[in-house]
């Protein structure tokens, strides 16, 4: 390699997609930004929801077969037990991956992917990069009292969003110069004027959830929040409107994303702060 190469070297630049349940749907629009633009990402990240589609985005999915898949989707696919108050298994979750992208592991992926999940043995975040893709991406979505916890080799994972809700910082730990954070809970937190135990315990997780996400936005040099509000995580109800905000938002950000695949954008400082705190898999 020449000096003149060397120093012209294409920057790395990952893309981070965050969970939201439900709402991560509106991800799908932020990819057909990306298309639009011939925007062409070096490595990808997920949490829960966000696993799904930056495995599917990983490998090669456009957001059109995206919408298909989704559009067909229903609660009962992915929370199988029709038992309420009873923790469904993970079954629904790789059924979808497996149908989708086949019983492969996450090397075989087009691109380089990491899911972000929690061990509630070690409470360590997991970055998964090796290993069955399906059980990797049911861990990180695996919500505590909504599934059941996933084995994974050693390990026992739940919701990677317990530690990592928008993991910004794992493209840069494989070396990546620059990160796009997409984060479709934008709206996790309002308040509550109620003075009654469910109300303030409701906005108590809210606002852990807050804390949760800061990290990502730290980590990403430019963050897409997709505005969800009037949309429940729960449901998939409007996902055509939610792939519409997430596009809307996604171009918005445009310019500024722009600047960063144009070479114009400053790179971001940023310590290993909780490299020690996390496993890799």
């Amino acid at each position: 390699m020449s000096v003149l190469n060397f120093f012209n070297k294409k920057p790395k630049i990952g893309v981070a997609f965050g969970g939201g349940g439900a709402r991560g749907m509106s991800h799908i629009g932020v990819i057909k930004a990306f298309e639009e633009f011939g925007l062409d990402f070096d490595y990808i990240s997920g949490t829960s929801v966000g696993s799904i589609i930056g495995a599917a985005y990983a490998n090669g999915m456009s957001s059109k077969e995206l919408w298909e898949i989704a559009k067909d989707l229903k609660v009962k696919d992915i929370r199988t037990n029709k038992v309420f108050f009873m923790p469904s298994k993970t079954d629904g979750i790789q059924k979808l991956m497996i149908e989708t992208l086949g019983d492969i592991n996450i090397e075989n992926l087009k691109k380089p992917f990491s899911a972000v999940a929690v061990d509630i043995k070690t409470t360590k975040e997991v970055c998964i990069s090796h290993g069955n893709l399906a059980k990797a991406v049911a861990g990180s979505c695996c919500v505590p009292g909504i599934f059941q916890p996933v084995e994974f080799g050693k390990h026992l994972l739940c919701d990677g969003g317990l530690q990592n809700t928008i993991p910004a910082n794992v493209p840069r730990y494989f070396g990546c110069d620059y990160v796009i954070a997409v984060d479709c809970n934008s709206t996790r937190t309002y308040g509550t004027e109620s003075n009654k135990v469910i109300d303030v315990l409701g906005c108590s997780i809210r606002v852990l959830m807050k804390s949760n996400a800061v990290k990502g936005y730290m980590c990403a040099d430019v963050t897409i929040a997709t505005d969800n509000k009037k949309f429940k995580s729960t449901s998939l109800d409007g996902i055509d409107e939610m792939v519409e905000q997430g596009y809307k938002n996604a171009i918005d950000m445009m310019p500024e994303i722009m600047k960063i695949f144009q070479g114009k954008a400053k790179k971001i400082k940023l310590k290993d702060f909780d490299k020690d705190e996390i496993e890799f898999i």
